[in-house]
């Protein structure tokens, strides 16, 4: 450590000489560059930089390392199992330094040997997502008041994925409906969802606690009327004859709910005893201590950011999830914070000004990042008959999440009375998913000629295998081989797919990962056009018609990812956004689609 600042120390002193060198010669060491030029950050202020964070390094690198140590010696895929009397004495520990009441017993043992043996990957991908999330959640809990053990109920809501969205439409780490997020302040548009942000939505849980403590004074209770609504607290209470304790008024809670406080304690138990588990964390490629936030003034997108700034477009999204299209639509008077890799944070404010201009210099259209009703028209939903057993510790609620269905459809699907399930129980399912069909031709555009990609000046006819007939054929398969902090919602998002869709080509259970598992990532079908030669023929004399030598050419552009109208146009010289919009019949509202053709007329040659 010694070593390190003394090494720092004589790169400042370098430094030093060296701007003074540059300021002697230059007369100016702030000189105005281009604005395409990207702008290094000073190395000496990124050095004072590292020694600022020095010592808050050195701290966490120590705490990061006992999380990997293998106190016990176990054997890599060893599974230690313990009597009742160790977890009992366990939580008792626990039990004594929580203001929240931790009880072992049979309902909570069945949610540690869930977390602990069966799903051991998913909780060792939570730890490590704690890694990120915790920090900022127990700085949010701590400036509340509030017990720090309440952390764990974001893994029992979400698993700590921030984008968690439950077919209810309750949404990021802390599950917030729509208008109960209104009620604290979180925010929703077509861009912008403030429940997916992990600090607002943070705030927001803790002001929601606070509420909901001031009724009950009773942090199991809390915890029920967080997850069923203090509605259903106050029924079973009533229906209990008064009773004002958890464990007494559980017969008489809704049946998530009754699984959800045993769930919660479950958790506190296996996040602090993950080591005499042998579970360790699938650590994310970069952690809460090397992100920082910075204030955006001007619209940009994601995009942008990752293309100059140098960094994978997966990690800028993952790092801010509440961006719901990858566009920030900021402005002067309502700005909006970003997160980035402290790496970077010198690298944007040197380069601010230059990364709106690309903003405007691409071209982008905010309204092309809002889902038009075509994206939905161009899928046919395919409904598939599945088989699932149960398994000890699941309910009938925890196979609807998986299911993305309702435990009133389930109970419908096989005759259930009650919405109970038992070991083994066989239960028929009926999943959903996309499949994409051809989008159909309007009636004015002319199908004899399209652009080869990346030549749009180019004409080609089209052969007798490529119009009219449309047949469904085999694709080859296309795979994505799962990493370390891959979810199934960030792995739809970096093929612009969804999670039904993965979940119906990979004939997927659950939705936990395992890495190195590979997933189909492409339709096993699409639908194939064909055609007769007499039809091809007729394109062929329509294109011959429209093609005036020496005065027009018709072409057909393929749109591209980033495409809009207006850099389209930029392309062809003498060419309008109008003219574009009434050849091919665009209305105003419209958005563009990758893969859509566009007709273009240009001047001849």
């Amino acid at each position: 450590m010694r070593n390190l600042k003394i090494l720092l120390l004589l790169l400042l002193s370098t430094g030093s000489i060296a701007f003074a060198q540059q300021v002697q010669t230059s007369g100016d060491y702030n000189t105005t560059k281009p604005e395409s030029e990207f702008i290094d950050d000073n190395f000496m202020v990124a050095a004072l930089d590292s020694l600022s964070n020095l010592k808050y390094f050195e701290n966490v690198e120590n705490a990061k390392n006992q999380l990997f140590t293998n106190k016990f010696n176990f054997l890599p895929n060893f599974i230690p199992s313990y009597s009742d009397s160790v977890y009992y004495y366990r939580m008792q520990r626990l039990d004594v330094e929580s203001p929240i009441e931790l009880t072992y017993n049979n309902y909570v043992k069945a949610f540690i040997d869930l977390y602990a043996n069966k799903k051991r990957g998913t909780t060792s991908r939570v730890l490590g997502l704690a890694q990120i999330y915790f920090p900022l959640i127990e700085q949010q809990l701590d400036m509340y008041d509030l017990p720090l053990e309440l952390k764990y109920l974001a893994i029992v809501e979400s698993a700590l994925n921030p984008e968690a969205r439950s077919r209810v439409g309750a949404s990021g780490l802390w599950q917030f409906m729509y208008y109960t997020g209104k009620v604290y302040g979180l925010e929703a548009s077509s861009y912008v969802d403030d429940r997916n942000d992990p600090v607002k939505a943070t705030n927001a849980a803790c002001r929601h606690f606070k509420d909901l403590y001031s009724i009950y004074h009773d942090w199991l209770l809390v915890l029920a009327a967080y997850n069923s609504g203090p509605g259903n607290v106050n029924k079973a209470i009533r229906r209990s004859g008064g009773k004002m304790s958890f464990w007494e008024i559980r017969p008489y809670l809704p049946r998530e709910t009754r699984d959800y406080v045993p769930a919660f304690i479950a958790v506190n138990y296996v996040m602090n005893y993950s080591n005499e588990h042998n579970l360790y964390p699938v650590m994310p490629r970069i952690v809460y201590h090397e992100t920082d936030t910075i204030a955006v003034h001007s619209p940009l997108t994601i995009s942008i950011l990752a293309e100059k700034l140098k960094l994978p477009i997966e990690e800028l999204e993952f790092l801010n999830p509440t961006f719901r299209k990858g566009f920030i639509p900021a402005t002067t008077a309502n700005p909006y914070y970003i997160r980035l890799p402290k790496k970077t944070i010198g690298d944007f404010i040197n380069n601010e000004t230059a990364l709106y201009t690309a903003f405007q210099l691409k071209g982008y259209d905010p309204v092309q990042f809002i889902a038009s009703a075509q994206d939905d028209a161009s899928y046919r939903i395919v409904t598939k008959r599945v088989s699932h057993k149960v398994h000890k510790g699941e309910s009938i609620s925890s196979i609807a999440r998986n299911y993305d269905c309702t435990t009133q459809e389930i109970k419908k699907w096989n005759h259930l009375r009650k919405a109970s399930v038992y070991n083994g129980q066989k239960l028929t399912l009926y999943v959903q998913s996309k499949l994409p069909v051809p989008v159909p031709r309007s009636k004015t555009q002319s199908p004899v000629s399209e652009v080869a990609q990346n030549k749009p000046d180019s004409i080609h006819i089209k052969s007798a295998q490529e119009v009219k007939q449309v047949t469904a054929v085999a694709t080859k398969p296309r795979y994505h081989v799962v990493k370390r902090g891959d979810f199934l919602s960030k792995i739809a998002t970096k093929y612009n797919i969804s999670v039904s869709d993965i979940s119906a080509w990979n004939k997927l259970k659950s939705r936990n990962l395992i890495v190195g598992q590979k997933l189909r990532i492409n339709s096993p079908i699409v639908e194939k056009t064909t055609a007769s030669k007499a039809d091809t023929n007729r394109n062929v004399r329509e294109a011959a018609s429209d093609l005036k030598t020496g005065q027009e050419k018709l072409i057909y552009y393929t749109v591209q990812t980033g495409d809009t109208l207006w850099s389209i146009a930029e392309k062809y010289e003498g060419i309008t956004v109008n003219q574009i919009r009434e050849w091919n019949n665009i209305p105003q509202e419209q958005n563009l689609k990758v893969g859509q053709k566009i007709k273009v007329i240009i001047s001849g040659g």
